[in-house]
């Protein structure tokens, strides 16, 4: 149950991070409002998750699929590029995430 909560954190940093750039674009309270209380509830879902997962993993998995989901969301909503060598890059996190689960003791 501890990995299907960190897939959701995972989700829900990846939303946030883009929530951040959207309510930058957007420039009202509003809008400045979502990332606040999506980092809430983000990071409460990532504390729930280390309950069952040691922390230094789930942390390892929550950042580095974080990263590459922000990676892609900018390219799908923001129509930011990636490089091939990004890519390269990104591959590589995303074996290094699934080496860490697979290795972990949770």
């Amino acid at each position: 149950m501890a990995w299907i909560i960190l897939g959701i954190a995972v989700c829900t940093e990846i939303i946030w991070a883009l929530s951040l750039k959207w309510a930058g674009d957007r420039g009202t309270w509003l809008a400045g409002s979502v990332p606040i209380v999506l980092s809430f509830v983000n990071m409460g879902l990532l504390a729930l998750a280390m309950r069952g997962i040691p922390a230094g993993t789930a942390y390892a998995v929550w950042t580095g699929l974080g990263a590459v989901g922000v990676i892609i969301g900018g390219t799908i909503f923001f129509g930011e590029r990636i490089s091939p060598l990004q890519a390269v890059f990104m591959a590589l996190i995303v074996i290094g995430v699934v080496g860490t689960k697979f290795s972990a003791q949770g």
